[in-house]
């Protein structure tokens, strides 16, 4: 790998000859740089930002987060749920996995499958560009694109001169965190050249409220439990979080892929406990007890005190009928909230949506009615679940293009 930066003078004013140029330094990009680069290809990889892999290193708290144990198809959202199958599985999470332990670098499942370096998640990006460097892939950042064109190739107009390849690859990922960089350049390439872009969204985002419904639970932020997040027949058992804004966590997180203006969430803020069957035996055992101290048990106390609120409810278990343990149960294994929005882009993990996969062949990324033209993560419409799943869908697209481009 020869770094360079975009404004060096080696470059401008010069028409350069590639036989890959791949736009995004990111995962996806990366991945298919060096796998392109190990063919024997001439590489050339750019990115506007000053350093690649940004939201790799500040993935996973720095630790990155960088696949799952359990990856399935089924676990990504697409207009095409069966377009993942074949780079999932020609690149899998344990290729990745010994990937990183050739260069050494330890790692641990913390939850549900979930892997992360035990060290920091600079290792990840040291180690691939360790591997652009064995195969001679160029990197060059701080380099923009302002115009491309079809002309016996791709002919590509940068900050620092005139490039042509066989093949270009789009790797600039969704909108989600712009503080990294990330724009929707990637959907404009696809348009350009006549390919449909799905309606693109903020996936694996922090849900709000509005204010009527806030002034009821702002009091909570910062509580956590964990919770069963449903819509319809999806559902997900990880934590929540209440927020000034309104609920976030695992579980929200994961549901908010799902989720659709107008839905309501029904939410079990007790897995634990049936709290039907608790508070009655809580009663005929120590009925002068408060339901408000029984539910703090089972629940944080600032949490029961609103739930006992929320239902009317004081006085002794003793005092409460059955009609009133059940409200009380309803409203804390069933609770229904109606989001009215999500806190955006700028806090979304990923990009729900993207360039439509029937554009694509499944096997090679690359677009059916522009031939050399590739499209590889984020930027396409797969989104996998919170976990690890949407870096594993990065290597194993970027990996299979990089096999043909």
């Amino acid at each position: 790998m020869r770094l360079v930066l975009g404004q060096g003078e080696l470059y401008c004013g010069q028409m350069e000859t590639w036989d890959v140029v791949i736009i995004g330094a990111g995962a996806a990009g990366l991945m298919c740089a060096v796998e392109a680069g190990r063919r024997g290809r001439r590489v050339l990889l750019i990115d506007h930002a000053k350093s690649a892999g940004e939201k790799i290193r500040i993935s996973g708290g720095g630790r990155c987060n960088f696949t799952n144990l359990d990856i399935r198809p089924e676990r990504f959202l697409s207009q095409n749920p069966r377009f993942a199958v074949s780079a999932l599985a020609r690149y899998t999470q344990w290729d990745f996995i010994d990937l990183l332990v050739s260069h050494g670098i330890s790692y641990h499942e913390k939850t549900l499958g979930q892997l992360f370096c035990d060290t920091s998640a600079k290792d990840v990006v040291q180690m691939l560009q360790r591997e652009l460097l064995a195969a001679g892939v160029e990197l060059r950042l701080q380099t923009s694109v302002s115009k491309i064109r079809q002309a016996g190739g791709f002919e590509l107009q940068l900050s620092c001169g005139l490039v042509r390849a066989d093949a270009l690859v789009i790797a600039t990922g969704g909108k989600s965190v712009p503080k990294t960089g990330a724009t929707g350049f990637g959907y404009g390439v696809a348009r350009q050249f006549g390919l449909p872009v799905i309606e693109t969204r903020p996936a694996l985002v922090p849900l709000t409220f509005a204010e009527q419904d806030l002034n009821r639970i702002r009091p909570l932020a910062g509580i956590s439990v964990q919770a069963g997040v449903s819509i319809g027949k999806t559902s997900f058992e990880e934590g929540l979080l209440f927020t000034h804004r309104g609920l976030s966590g695992p579980s929200i997180l994961q549901i908010s892929s799902y989720w659709r203006e107008g839905d309501a969430l029904s939410i079990n803020l007790c897995r634990r406990e049936d709290v039907f069957n608790y508070l009655r035996t809580c009663r005929s055992k120590r009925g002068r007890q408060a339901v408000v101290t029984a539910l703090a048990d089972i629940l944080p106390k600032k949490l029961a005190h609103a739930i006992a609120r929320d239902c009317a409810v004081s006085g002794n278990l003793a005092d409460q009928s059955d009609k009133t343990l059940k409200a009380i149960s309803h409203r804390t294994q069933n609770w229904l909230v109606r989001p009215v929005g999500s806190e955006g882009y700028r806090t979304a993990e990923v990009t729900l949506g993207g360039v439509d996969t029937d554009a694509l062949d499944a096997k090679t990324m690359q677009a059916k009615s522009v031939p050399g033209l590739f499209f590889v993560g984020e930027v396409v419409d797969v989104t996998g679940w919170l976990g690890g799943y949407n870096f594993q869908w990065a290597w194993s697209s970027g990996w299979a293009a990089g096999q043909v481009a």
